[in-house]
């Protein structure tokens, strides 16, 4: 990795940056005008390169196809600069979107400071699914600049990070910036109708709900090479730490308690539950289970459950119960005596293309305008909150998380060195921060 270089913080990083970087916060907080007035073509950068990376942007390519949306791939850039320039070779010799990628070697852009140079190289659309850990200071960045923003889900790994992100989804909106996160579930045509039943009275009063992402396990087990810093190799292995990826239930369960607050109105008022880590096998400190119950306003109590284990039960859904019955939130409505109420009978397109169609219609001022910044800050606070009452075997309101917590996980100074993380959690003994 390059040397040399002077450390950033994420103090530096987040007070601003280059000299390039405020010049194109200054042209790009019109973008969004710039673009509906009558731009061509919208350029897009990439940040992160890894397998959800590649597949984003693979998405926003096929979405522009269906959407007969003008856009031009014209930056890579992840902490690896030979993954951003493999990234590039592999869309520029794709058969059939190759032609929409106008990026070089030149443009390809490694180290802790690659999105600001990849917002830098005169984007309109940062699509940007590095390590959730980044996610926060990856955002600021692109919104400080003016840019529009597909990022992955879950966008922060604590508290600190969700109010980073809070403050730069209401700089978005005053920018009138699109901002289009990765729970794409919001952008399922079946999801939005059956929602829209719940929210129009057709189970009643809600009473609670149960939500899973019950599968086998995600690993990260890259081997240590000789000459690796240990902030290198856990980036490198980055679904093994909570610094880097939140831990599963907020990595990956954050879908699932998406729906939940998307069918409930609002964030939780507390939670409570348990966790552990059993039998994960590789080095790292999170978890292989939790199990959390939020309790929502009017004693509205809801159960969460997550799990990473080879050969268990597999469950991946979502359940709202009503005084009226039951929904699968996902098509089906069903009264509590068995019979059917509801069901969705309309088209679904595939969500991950959808969003970004979606994402790409807004930026162009066609239809609805996207801001969903704060409302996945607050799905992914919401898996923090659980993460949080499990490690520390605490019971802990969202007022106190959200606003007076001081939790900030990972290293001080992004730059390959050495860096202990936190021991794997113990529920009584990790403190409350």
């Amino acid at each position: 990795m390059e040397t040399g270089k002077k450390q950033v913080t994420r103090r530096d990083f987040l007070k601003g940056a280059t000299a390039a970087a405020a010049t194109a916060a200054m042209a790009g907080a019109a973008t969004h005008y710039v673009y509906a007035a009558g731009s061509d073509v919208i350029k897009v950068g990439l940040v992160g390169c890894g397998g959800r990376g590649k597949g984003a942007l693979g998405d926003c390519l096929k979405a522009a196809e269906q959407s007969s949306a003008a856009i031009q791939v014209v930056a890579f850039g992840d902490l690896w600069p030979e993954r951003a320039k493999s990234a590039l070779a592999q869309f520029k010799g794709d058969k059939t979107h190759g032609s929409k990628v106008a990026a070089t070697d030149a443009a390809c852009f490694g180290g802790f400071d690659n999105c600001d140079k990849v917002c830098a190289s005169g984007i309109d659309l940062l699509v940007t699914a590095a390590p959730p850990g980044f996610r926060p200071l990856h955002f600021a960045a692109a919104i400080r600049a003016g840019k529009n923003v597909f990022m992955e889900k879950p966008v922060c790994v604590d508290p600190w990070g969700y109010r980073v992100i809070c403050a730069a989804a209401e700089e978005a909106q005053q920018k009138k910036l699109t901002v289009v996160a990765g729970t794409q579930r919001r952008h399922s045509k079946r999801y939005q109708a059956t929602i829209e039943q719940i929210h129009k009275g057709a189970l009643g009063k809600l009473t609670g709900g149960q939500f899973y992402w019950m599968g086998g396990p995600v690993t990260h087990n890259r081997p240590r090479g000789a000459a690796m810093s240990d902030i290198e190799w856990q980036c490198s292995n980055w679904y093994a730490w909570s610094w880097t990826c939140g831990d599963h239930i907020v990595e990956q369960h954050v879908h699932n308690l998406d729906i939940m607050l998307w069918a409930m109105g609002s964030p939780p008022e507390s939670a409570v539950g348990v966790g552990g880590r059993q039998v994960r096998p590789e080095t790292g400190n999170i978890f292989d289970h939790f199990a959390i119950e939020y309790q929502f306003p009017g004693g509205v109590r809801c159960a969460s459950y997550c799990s990473h284990w080879p050969k268990g039960a597999g469950r991946v859904n979502e359940r709202v119960v009503g005084e009226k019955g039951s929904s699968n939130c996902n098509g089906d409505i069903t009264g509590v005596n068995g019979e059917n109420l509801w069901k969705y009978a309309g088209e679904d397109p595939h969500h991950g293309v959808q969003e970004h169609i979606d994402l790409l219609n807004s930026i162009r001022g066609k239809g609805k305008h996207w801001n969903e910044a704060k409302q996945v800050a607050d799905s992914s606070m919401t898996a923090v909150l659980g993460r949080m009452c499990a490690y520390t075997g605490r019971e802990i309101k969202w007022d106190w998380a959200t606003r007076t917590s001081k939790l900030k996980l990972g290293p001080d100074k992004l730059a390959f060195g050495p860096y202990t993380p936190d021991p794997v959690a113990k529920p009584g003994e990790t403190e409350l921060i």
